[in-house]
Formats: C-alpha cells, structure tokens, sequence
C-alpha cells in the first residue's frame, strides 16, 4: 500500500511539472526562447524537449509504462540540470525555480526507477540474451 502511494506520488508530481512547463515551450514563450537560444538550439531544441516531455508525463501516468516513462523523464531532466551546472545556471534569468522543477522531476523518475527495478532487469536480461 505505501509503495503504491509513493509510486503515484511520484507519477503525479513529475507528470504536472512537465506538462506545466509544455505550455511555454510551445507558445515560444521569450523566456523558453532565450533559455534554448543560449543552448544555441533553438527553436528545434525547444519542440523536441517539450515533445519528450508529453510524451514522458503520458507514460509517467499510465501504469503499465511507468518505467519508461521514468527513463525518458531522468534521462531528459539528467540534460537539464547538467544544462543548468555547465551553461545556464542554477538560477537563470532571475529564476531558480527552473532547476528545482527539474531536480524534483529526476527525483521523483529516479524514485520510480528504483521501485520497478525488478521489471527494468528482467527487460535488461532480454536485451542481453538477443
């Protein structure tokens, strides 16, 4: 039963603070544009992150793919947070709250990788017998 309430928890929490930030990437929001602008990777950069991370709250929110879902979610928030420590900054333009949303997401994707670790290593042992 905990495990339960943590692993929705988890779902919950890191699929809203994706689809929140969906908003600004897709309406070319000035901050969004000057954010992937000093990746030097916008406008494509932008779309394809906010397209990841729809499809990562998705499979964070349905159970069957939760594992995948918090694969695609620590692997992408991993390309923030080293975006924010290398390039951008723990607080960019004035604003931490971009680097705490994106440490909470891997968080709560790396939560929910160690509670269905099972699963990931009988998928792992199917790679490794092909």
């Amino acid at each position: 039963m905990k495990k339960n309430w943590i692993q929705w928890s988890c779902r919950i929490i890191a699929a809203l603070l994706l689809v929140q930030t969906l908003f600004f990437k897709f309406t070319a929001h000035p901050e969004s544009v000057l954010l992937f602008t000093t990746l030097g990777i916008e406008p494509w950069g932008r779309i394809l992150t906010g397209i990841l991370e729809l499809i990562t709250s998705i499979l964070l929110l349905w159970p069957p793919f939760t594992r995948y879902g918090a694969l695609m979610g620590a692997g992408t928030m991993a390309g923030a947070i080293f975006s924010h420590l290398t390039i951008l900054g723990i607080v960019f333009n004035g604003d931490i709250l971009l680097f705490v949303y994106a440490c909470l997401v891997f968080g709560c994707c790396f939560v929910l990788l160690w509670l269905e670790r099972e699963k990931l290593y009988s998928l792992l042992s199917k790679f490794k017998k092909s």
